[in-house]
């Protein structure tokens, strides 16, 4: 698919899983995957920061196989080239990665996805070429334990000057996700909130289904 393909599919999703082994509860990342796609959820993060490059390769190769088969969307952590040798269609970039205006040139079919923590941040991403923006830490997060949450009144304050797409992120659960669907989030991002439950597949669709009726 080409940009604009992927970015309608995007913007139809609703939850945006994000998974990394390391917050399997022991399971394979892709088992919990394979449940993940089972409960519906059609955006999908593969976030690996130990693996070696090889192995990153033929870890994503089996996500892009199954998230294919089934029409989800695979964003890959950090590294445009293995998003672009994998043949997924996006990639998410931190504040310290590759900036989006220089991957936005080497890839111009992928989304790019931008980490973003402020207003600035999140226009600054979006004029460069950014495809959509995470806002976050929403709440306080495991994955982040030294990141200063920003609040779901936090979308508030940014999202209305947004002309692009934007998910959220940090410490988002069954609990607490109605808050942020409250304030416009259609594509709330989760990592332990399902990788981590018992039944990734059962928390997936729990989640889906709050998102689906407005919260």
């Amino acid at each position: 698919m080409n940009h604009a393909q992927c970015l309608a599919v995007f913007k139809e999703a609703d939850l945006y899983v994000v998974i990394t082994a390391a917050f399997c509860a022991g399971r394979a990342a892709l088992e919990v995957l394979e449940e993940t796609l089972a409960a519906g959820v059609r955006l999908v993060q593969m976030r690996e920061k130990e693996l070696s490059g090889r192995a990153l390769y033929e870890l994503a190769r089996e996500f892009r196989q199954r998230t294919g088969a089934v029409g989800a969307l695979l964003i890959i952590d950090d590294r445009v080239d293995l998003a672009l040798a994998s043949g997924a269609d996006g990639v998410h970039l931190g504040q310290e990665d590759l900036p989006v205006s220089a991957a936005r040139l080497l890839a111009p079919d992928l989304l790019i996805g931008a980490s973003t923590h402020s207003l600035e941040e999140a226009l600054a991403a979006e004029n460069a070429g950014a495809s959509y923006v995470n806002i976050g830490p929403v709440f306080a997060t495991q994955t982040k334990p030294g990141a200063t949450p920003l609040g779901p009144e936090a979308l508030e304050r940014i999202t209305p000057y947004l002309r692009i797409p934007w998910t959220t992120m940090g410490g988002i659960n069954p609990g607490n996700i109605g808050q942020v669907v409250a304030r416009g989030a259609r594509h709330p991002a989760v990592m332990s909130a399902v990788t981590a439950a018992a039944d990734p597949r059962a928390a997936a669709l729990q989640l889906r289904q709050i998102i689906l009726a407005g919260g």
